[in-house]
């Protein structure tokens, strides 16, 4: 008798028992019902986002609406089944459905967390987060609910074994699925297409819940980027750079600052007119002039930093075939002076020709505990031996003009209480906590509130540096914010959300300049001049490229003066001179 045999009877016969059967649980399942069970666990307890909004879609009390909402989840399984289908085989079913079980439980925290949705600029954005940012994330509810959606169906499917099939029939099973799951679709799709058509229409951002088809389309988009466009190199501009008559014979230097914010909103700046008087130093000042009508180029930091920096406008960056130069570069190829300061992830490619030096940066000096409380800096530490920085620069281009950006961490959420020093926590009391559905709005706001008092207290202080500077430079700021952010307005949180369907908040963003007397002088820009035209003036990021080289009279045939928002109170002043 074999021994494997003689182990299994031999003591049953010595017992006189019979061997028990096989137990049910270790039956082996068929590939196709992985599929299935996997699938309908994913349309179902993982996409409660959806489920959430498709409730409230007009006129879901009734047998119609019930109809439409059971097709749209059929249709939600099937298109996870005909995915899954093209993964079911023996060595790849369990890791790929242990991939999307996982991906679809970070997604759905995210959305029921923040109201988010997900394409590719989120995916971006996230791929991006550094490890600060990623910690400011972490919390228990993202771990309960990552466990609550992943663990029942892994801890399923890692105890279950599977049939081994032969590739052939590997090959026609998954085929006959994937036309099974294409069928449903489409019979679905027949049943329901008006109504279904009308809501895709009307209701954008059920596209990008679709969980977690919506994270691989996003990652599929991602990587296919290369296709679309040639990443493989870097285009020039503005090559032909030079420095205009402005700097003929000139006495002092230009020195301008770009103040590159963080997640600023402008109805929360009280210099817009918020009813809250959060930037009571800027306030103070009549010799600066604050856009009240300026908006982004994207949402995040991922999308709006390049292309701002970029001469193609959003639409254009969008359309882009191919990376050109940035703004940086360009200034660089006029012979300026140029420098990168980061509080934040980093210049996103912008400065990469240039160089950064990064707050967080092991060589960089050791800042006053008190300005990185936990590790993490205060923005007002970017001014922290900022003489130095630029001292180190070339002398040959610091004798032309110097262009230094400060990027602020600005209201980065959802921390936003970390983003505040003790004495300008003007507000509360603050919500300390990163899962910011715990809170009362209103404690969100007072903390985000306090962050924008923070700074305005930045603002000021590299205003009054920049006066320190007066004996050796023509000075001047600019201070625009990259995008916006949502507070709890309709359950929606943070900012990233495609531009298209993305609310106001998320694109409205505070813009604030200030010119010196000398540099008025030089530029023929007065701030009387600007206060008026830049009222209620519409402005862009599309403006920002073409405004920054006007200012610093930079000739190139990158410009574009119809761009420039101070071409306007240039041309008058030019104007008021040759009629006098």
């Amino acid at each position: 008798m074999p021994l494997i045999l003689q182990r299994l009877l031999l003591p049953h016969l010595a017992t006189g028992t019979a061997p028990r059967p096989v137990s049910t649980a270790t039956r082996h399942l068929h590939p196709a019902w992985v599929v299935v069970l996997i699938s309908t666990w994913l349309a179902t307890a993982c996409n409660v986002p959806l489920w959430r909004e498709v409730a409230q879609l007009p006129g879901q009390g009734s047998l119609r609406g019930w109809g439409f909402a059971i097709a749209f989840a059929l249709i939600v399984a099937a298109g996870n089944a005909a995915l899954l289908s093209l993964l079911a085989w023996r060595w790849t079913l369990k890791p790929a459905a242990t991939v999307l079980v996982v991906m679809a439980a970070f997604g759905a925290y995210f959305m029921l967390a923040y109201g988010v949705a997900i394409d590719a600029s989120m995916l971006t954005n996230v791929l991006q987060t550094d490890v600060k940012e990623a910690g400011d994330l972490l919390n228990w509810r993202m771990l309960a609910t990552v466990l609550a959606l992943a663990v029942p169906p892994l801890w399923w499917l890692l105890r279950r074994p599977v049939l081994r099939l032969s590739t052939l029939r590997h090959a026609a099973h998954n085929g006959l699925l994937l036309a099974g799951a294409i069928a449903v679709i489409v019979v679905c799709l027949l049943l329901v297409f008006q109504d279904f058509a009308s809501t895709m229409r009307n209701h954008t951002k059920l596209r990008y819940l679709i969980n977690p088809l919506n994270s691989v389309y996003a990652l599929g988009n991602i990587a296919t980027k290369p296709l679309r466009m040639d990443t493989s190199k870097l285009l020039p501009l503005g090559r032909d750079a030079q420095l205009g008559a402005s700097y003929a014979g000139q006495v002092k230097p230009p020195l301008l600052v770009l103040v590159l914010g963080e997640t600023g909103r402008s109805g929360n700046f009280g210099i817009n007119g918020y009813e809250r008087n959060t930037t009571p130093l800027l306030a103070a000042r009549t010799d600066l002039v604050s856009a009240r009508n300026a908006w982004s180029c994207g949402t995040s930091t991922a999308a709006s930093v390049p292309c701002m920096f970029s001469h193609l406008g959003r639409t254009g960056y969008e359309a882009r075939a191919a990376n050109f130069e940035s703004l940086i570069d360009v200034l660089h190829h006029a012979g300026l002076a140029v420098l990168w300061v980061d509080n934040q992830s980093g210049c996103k490619g912008v400065c990469d020709r240039i160089g950064e030096t990064l707050t967080s940066a092991p060589k960089s000096p050791t800042p006053d505990p008190a300005l990185c409380p936990g590790g993490e800096c205060l923005d007002r530490v970017m001014l922290q031996d900022l003489d130095t920085r630029i001292a180190a620069l070339p002398a040959e281009q610091r004798q032309r003009g110097t262009v230094v950006v400060l990027h602020q961490m600005g209201s980065h959420g959802p921390a936003y209480y970390k983003r505040s020093a003790p004495d300008n926590k003007k507000f509360g009391p603050e919500c300390t906590s990163t899962s910011l559905q715990e809170c009362e709005r209103q404690q969100v706001v007072n903390a985000y509130d306090n962050s924008v008092v923070e700074t305005d207290f930045f603002l000021d202080s590299v205003l009054k540096w920049l006066t320190a500077q007066d004996s050796k430079a023509q000075t001047a700021m600019i201070y625009v914010a990259d995008h916006g952010e949502s507070l709890g307005e309709n359950n929606l949180y943070l900012h990233g959300l495609p531009y298209s369907i993305a609310p106001d908040v998320q694109k409205h963003v505070p813009w604030i300049t200030w010119l010196s007397p000398a540099m008025q002088a030089r530029t023929q820009v007065a701030t009387g001049c600007l206060q008026h035209v830049l009222a209620e003036q519409r402005i862009t990021h599309d403006n920002y490229f073409h405004s920054v080289l006007g200012l610093m009279d930079v000739k190139t045939g990158a410009y574009s003066a119809g761009l420039d928002m101070f071409a306007g109170c240039r041309q008058a002043a030019g104007a008021a001179r040759a009629a006098g």
